[in-house]
């Protein structure tokens, strides 16, 4: 077959792929920023504990995402095989529900040493109460990212999206009716919030779940699990891959803490442009998905060329998305800005972060297009490796010299975040071919 036409399936194929995927992410999009004007135009104080805990929480919530990476090898390798998908699933839902629980346990630590993050003391109570239902929906998270893997190596990637995307339109009624008091519903501002979500997270995966079960598929017998991957290989690529995931987000997450120490502005502030930067993000990692399984599918299939042909046509896409968005932030910033607050400074401090997020957009492509494809080689060990240089080592102290040492402030924090994820890109990109090269 000539080049152009494999390149051309291999562009139907991603998008066909990509579309439900690109859907659902923009959905948790349009969800994240509902939440926030509803909670900004409730209150500037109920914003900023909510950005406080929203920052803290995306570590958790972008692990366990990462966790439920690690099947995709599995699965990819299991992708004719539906018995032993099934297996892989099996296996792969036990994990998370303890790892989930794990996570809980370490995220309950912030909540006793609340005042050691030095945030502002009228802020505390909003805190706690929303800190606490984020803290107990994670185990729903997890099983939904477990069943989301299965349903989207079997290309059936719309059936996640459709369940997300209700969840989240029943999330957004269920704010506008708890933070408001609507239709004699209670006004419990934050706090409705966290309630609305908490409901809507434990809907998703219990619909995902049903679906699952109903899944024809299933009735035939699972085959012995190490068929396709051992136990403990599984545990270590979902640790590695949900660390790299995570330590990609600690940039971001902890470097709130020195936002935090400006003051309410600041925190609202910065709160806003990294609500509106998640637009880029998800739409990376709605193309990254498609990108990741059609890795594993071809390296399960013993083709190496197609996997780099696959890496190619995926960050080809993305860049052209980050042009797209790069334009619309910039030319929009200033409206967007006034969307969460009335605020006039902390709507100008918020146009002016965006400025620095357009910069970023490209190298975050780069980072999100080469990380799923070394998940879908199953190389754990080398994400996470270069996520800690990349983001620990490179990022997240120049984000905290430049803020504090040259006082920045919270624009410094932003200007630490392109070099981190430029470097993180090129590194996983070297990793990535690399691995082929040895295989």
């Amino acid at each position: 077959m000539p080049r152009r036409w494999r390149g051309g399936a291999e562009y139907r194929e991603m998008v066909v792929l990509a579309v439900p995927l690109l859907v659902g992410q923009l959905g948790q999009v349009v969800l994240s920023f509902a939440d926030s004007a509803m909670v900004g135009n409730y209150g500037v104080a109920d914003l900023a504990a909510a950005s406080f805990c929203v920052n803290l929480f995306n570590l958790p919530l972008i692990f366990l995402m990462g966790y439920s990476y690690g099947l995709l090898p599995a699965l990819g390798r299991a992708f004719r095989d539906l018995g032993g998908m099934r297996s892989v699933v099996a296996k792969g839902g036990r994990n998370m529900l303890w790892v989930s629980g794990c996570v809980m346990l370490v995220m309950g630590v912030p909540l006793l040493f609340l005042e050691a993050f030095h945030q502002p003391p009228e802020l505390h109570e909003r805190i706690v109460s929303y800190y606490l239902l984020m803290l107990v929906s994670l185990p729903a998270v997890g099983l939904f990212n477990v069943l989301k893997q299965f349903f989207d190596v079997r290309g059936k990637t719309w059936i996640a999206m459709t369940v997300l995307v209700g969840a989240n339109g029943l999330n957004i009624l269920g704010n506008w009716l708890l933070i408001f008091g609507k239709l004699g519903f209670p006004e419990w501002g934050l706090f409705g919030a966290g309630v609305s979500t908490l409901v809507a997270r434990i809907l998703e995966a219990g619909v995902l779940g049903v679906l699952y079960l109903r899944w024809r598929s299933l009735h035939r017998p699972p085959k012995p699990f190490p068929t396709y991957l051992g136990r403990w290989e599984l545990l270590r690529n979902g640790s590695g891959m949900g660390m790299q995931l995570g330590l990609e987000t600690a940039m971001f997450s902890l470097s709130v803490i020195f936002v935090g120490w400006l003051g309410n502005e600041a925190l609202a502030a910065h709160h806003i442009a990294v609500t509106v930067q998640t637009l880029g993000f998800m739409t990376y990692y709605g193309l990254g998905g498609a990108v990741s399984i059609r890795v594993s599918r071809a390296i399960g299939q013993g083709q190496p060329k197609r996997a780099r042909l696959t890496s190619a046509v995926g960050l080809r896409l993305m860049w052209g998305c980050a042009a797209v968005i790069a334009a619309l932030m910039g030319y929009f910033r200033e409206s967007i800005a006034a969307l969460f607050t009335t605020e006039p400074a902390v709507a100008a401090l918020a146009g002016t972060l965006l400025l620095v997020g357009i910069a970023y957009q490209p190298a975050d492509a780069l980072q999100v297009c080469y990380s799923n494809a070394l998940r879908g080689v199953g190389d754990a060990r080398g994400l996470a490796l270069i996520a800690f240089v990349a983001y620990f080592l490179l990022g997240l102290p120049l984000a905290f010299l430049l803020s504090t040492h040259f006082t920045l402030g919270a624009l410094g924090v932003w200007l630490g975040y392109p070099i981190g994820l430029l470097g993180a890109g090129l590194a996983y990109a070297w990793r990535f071919y690399r691995v082929l090269r040895k295989g």
